[in-house]
């Protein structure tokens, strides 16, 4: 399954900052991460976002600027299939992005969408009346009670005013735990802390928070 990083901060950051760091632990994964990667972020009240097939690790992170929120994704497909760009997360409709770590099984909803993540994004959409973490908390109920399994059901979802992390999972939490780190004005949250970087803590399961 795929590893997801959330990052906003007080002041402008370097991306390139995270992307490396992010780069490492996805390219040394229990789990194969290199179908592809995506990111968006902020520019002023704009999301500009950035897909490529090849593995984060092979890209080039220096060709990105500065940022105060940045959503990032590294794909891992399930059953390898879907392998192409138009895929790869974070998914947006121009006003909100969407990241999702997970697997469901036996999924009983209508939602449009061309991978199952995508339906998920969608199906969450259906319910957003301005508040993002209440429709979260909403959709994510009704999918639980509508899939016959979840292995794991991580997002996150922002519209550069609200942004919310949902989390839950129902076996390895060693690998679908989230984590979260706040310094000096910059939070973190992503599927794993950092290599070799402290003050890490693991966000508790079957949780829906604003971040």
């Amino acid at each position: 399954m795929c590893r997801i990083l959330y990052a906003r901060a007080d002041a402008e950051f370097t991306i390139k900052d995270l992307l490396g760091p992010f780069a490492e632990l996805s390219r040394h994964s229990s789990e194969f991460q290199g179908h592809g990667w995506g990111c968006a972020w902020r520019e002023g009240d704009t999301w500009r976002q950035y897909h490529d097939i090849r593995p984060i690790w092979e890209d080039d992170p220096a060709q990105f600027g500065k940022t105060r929120l940045l959503l990032v994704h590294a794909r891992s497909a399930f059953r390898d299939e879907g392998i192409v760009v138009e895929n790869n997360m974070p998914f947006s409709d121009g006003e909100s992005v969407f990241i999702f770590n997970g697997e469901l099984r036996g999924v009983r909803i209508q939602s449009e969408g061309r991978i199952g993540a995508e339906k998920i994004y969608n199906y969450i959409r259906r319910f957003d009346k301005g508040d993002k973490q209440a429709a979260t908390e909403k959709a994510v109920a009704i999918i639980k009670k509508r899939s016959a399994y979840v292995r794991a059901m991580n997002l996150v979802l922002s519209d550069g005013r609200q942004s919310v992390v949902s989390t839950s999972y129902s076996e390895n939490p060693d690998y679908f735990q989230l984590h979260q780190k706040r310094d000096s004005g910059l939070h973190l949250v992503c599927s794993q802390a950092f290599p070799g970087d402290s003050g890490w803590t693991r966000i508790e399961n079957n949780t829906t928070i604003a971040l």
